[in-house]
């Protein structure tokens, strides 16, 4: 290795596993393969990201590591989720054998797996866990948003860190730098300084470095994982590989002139709803 190189290795960012060494065997059966070794990566890093796109379990996932977290700790865990979603894990967790206290304040919480959505996050005491899982974690996205401060903030001492979301976009970087902030691996100034140029003028936007892309997504995926589907890390898609998408294009005819501008096409979409619907219905009937 030539001295440039072991230069370039020093510079190399890594978070150290501070998490378990579970088995394969310990976790939850009804797990697919792919899943279950993910959360057991996870709890090895102790904080970690998991980017899955939609239908590869997410939930199941980050509920799995929240009960393992609570049962090698025995510390309560918080999960954050939207407020329409916090329900629908609470049935999760049940379907997989855990119960998942959906509570509103700190004095709801109860020894275990508790749920919130993020509005309420100021009525608790993150000090208290010793676990926290952002699910759907995009709302990390904005650098500049109170709700991404607050997330960073408040659990900035917490031992063990879950972020789980869809893919993010590949030129997404500031979303990619608030994630690592969150789970302490790195401040996004401080990526940006390492692996970013500003390309300033107009455009001002942050370029990554050509000699350091390999070096950027090796550091990602130190503390994160990306997957689209189980073949991107060399599992059987299986189920999850889906039919090609049938595209047929409907044409429902109306009387009157063709619509030019845009108040006329919004009259003719609000007048020919009932038709659209019943041409739907039809195709979808045969």
């Amino acid at each position: 290795m030539s001295s440039y190189q072991q230069f370039i290795e020093t510079k190399r960012s890594t978070l150290p596993p501070n998490g378990f060494s579970v088995g394969r065997d310990s976790l939850n059966d009804t797990l697919f393969a792919y899943q279950r070794d993910i959360v057991r990566w996870a709890l090895r890093r102790g904080r970690a990201a998991i980017f899955a796109m939609t239908g590869l379990g997410k939930s199941r996932m980050q509920i799995e590591w929240a009960a393992n977290v609570h049962r090698l700790t025995g510390g309560d865990v918080l999960l954050l989720a939207p407020l329409a979603v916090a329900p629908q894990t609470v049935r999760e967790g049940a379907a997989l054998g855990y119960e998942i206290n959906l509570c509103r304040t700190q004095e709801d919480v109860k020894t275990g797996l508790n749920i919130t959505n993020y509005d309420m996050l100021h009525a608790f005491e993150p000090i208290l866990f010793s676990g926290v899982v952002l699910d759907e974690s995009s709302i990390l996205k904005s650098f500049t948003g109170k709700v991404r401060t607050a997330l960073i903030e408040s659990f900035a001492y917490t031992p063990y860190r879950l972020a789980c979301t869809a893919t993010p976009a590949p030129n997404d970087f500031m979303e990619i730098g608030n994630h690592a902030e969150f789970l302490g691996v790195m401040s996004r100034t401080e990526m940006l300084s390492m692996y970013f140029v500003h390309d300033g003028g107009d455009t001002s936007k942050w370029r990554l470095k050509g000699h350091a892309e390999d070096a950027f997504w090796r550091w990602v995926a130190s503390w994160g994982v990306v997957l689209e589907k189980p073949s991107d890390l060399g599992y059987e898609d299986g189920d999850h590989e889906l039919p090609p998408l049938t595209v047929t294009d409907v044409v429902v005819e109306v009387e009157g002139e063709p619509a030019k501008t845009l108040s006329e096409r919004q009259k003719v979409r609000r007048s020919t709803i009932d038709q659209r619907v019943d041409a739907l219905r039809g195709l979808i009937l045969g």
